[in-house]
């Protein structure tokens, strides 16, 4: 049976499952076998040393098993349990001084707000004009916010939600490919003055911590919030820190294995049908997001000059990726991690709550210029 995609309040969830959810004992093997996938690619990454070795190789083993054969599954909740650990590992960065200083750059932050929906519409005009996409599936194909709520938006407004879902997988993947490892490669790396304020694991700290954040992800994902299990866990982790306070330093383990599920959860979008589905349409993405990185740069480094944010830093902050992505490089090669995660979560959560208003009122202006015309 041909996989399709689906979109629900869960970002990874399956997509091939609408009609009948497969047997507990079917999936298994499926599950077992991206987890070893994953353990193999991550280990092949540490061996040759690159950066982010428990995300990149996760996410390039599990996603070309998957573009062979597509006969490997996403744990349960994979995407979510790791969007979990990355924002509270985010989050406990978050110390008095931190906030001070988010505060006094809120007009660059702004800044990059607008200049991230104007390039996303410029990237959805682009597609639009060169693959013939119909405006509201390049809109939100291009917008650059998160996968699940774009695809979601999408669906709603009567766009092609498999070309929506695929473009915003594909822009991801070549971001988290490209960018750490051209750094690395560059040999840019900084001394990052902000650590997290938790210093030392306390276990019972450790176990107050997972359930106020856990909490929170659940609250916001009730009310649905945009990408709930980053943000949620994220704030909950900020307002504790940001007051002073620690409960527990998150383990490097659960770090890592928060990485790993991010990257299984990303790769198993890669399926046979993937590149097969639309070839013209996601060579167009592909060539559209090298642009966007480049346009993104020379925007980064003249926020550097403006904010006095170091280069590198403002770079990585505007960068088109996720959040959980672009702070986790800048986590890797030392830059400026909490600046970085809030630059990215206030744009993706700008971006989600605009953009349905944003293509309404296009709409509504095409539609009076046609009536004029």
């Amino acid at each position: 049976m041909t996989r399709e995609w689906r979109i629900s309040t869960t970002p990874d969830s399956d997509a091939g499952d609408q009609v009948r959810a497969p047997r507990p004992r079917r999936r298994v093997a499926p599950v077992m076998y991206a987890l070893l996938v994953a353990l193999a690619g991550a280990a092949a990454c540490l061996w040759i040393r690159t950066p982010l070795p428990w995300l990149i190789g996760p996410l390039v083993a599990v996603a070309l098993v998957s573009t062979l054969n597509g006969k490997i599954a996403a744990p349960p909740g994979a995407r979510q349990l790791g969007q979990w650990a990355i924002g509270v590992a985010l989050g406990l960065y978050f110390s008095p001084e931190v906030v001070r200083e988010v505060v006094r750059l809120a007009p660059w932050l702004a800044l990059a707000v607008l200049f991230a929906i104007l390039m996303g519409a410029a990237g959805s005009w682009l597609l639009a004009r060169t693959t013939g996409t119909d405006g509201t599936t390049a809109f939100f194909a291009m917008a650059i916010g998160g996968a699940s709520e774009m695809a979601t938006q999408a669906q709603r407004h009567g766009g092609r939600v498999d070309r929506v879902a695929a473009a915003h997988s594909l822009r991801i993947m070549l971001v988290v490919l490209i960018v750490p490892l051209l750094f690395n490669g560059l040999d840019v790396h900084g001394l990052d003055p902000y650590v997290p304020l938790a210093r030392r694991f306390e276990p019972v700290g450790f176990a107050v911590l997972v359930a106020v954040t856990l909490g929170a992800a659940a609250a916001m994902s009730r009310f649905g919030s945009p990408n709930s299990w980053m943000i949620g866990p994220l704030l909950a982790a900020a307002v504790v820190t940001g007051t002073g306070h620690t409960f527990s330093a998150l383990p490097v383990v659960v770090v890592n294995a928060g990485q790993l599920l991010i990257g299984i959860s990303l790769g198993t979008h890669f399926t046979p049908e993937f590149f097969r589905a639309a070839p013209r349409f996601l060579g167009a993405v592909a060539a559209i997001t090298l642009g966007y990185l480049v346009i993104a740069a020379v925007f980064g480094l003249a926020l550097a000059q403006a904010s006095g944010l170091h280069w590198s830093t403002a770079v990585i902050a505007t960068t088109p990726g996720g959040i959980g992505e672009m702070s986790l490089t800048a986590k890797a090669l030392r830059l400026g991690v909490p600046i970085v995660t809030a630059f990215h979560a206030i744009r993706m959560s700008a971006v989600v709550l605009t953009a349905g208003a944003m293509y309404s009122a296009w709409r509504r202006w095409n539609s009076a210029r046609a009536h004029a015309d």
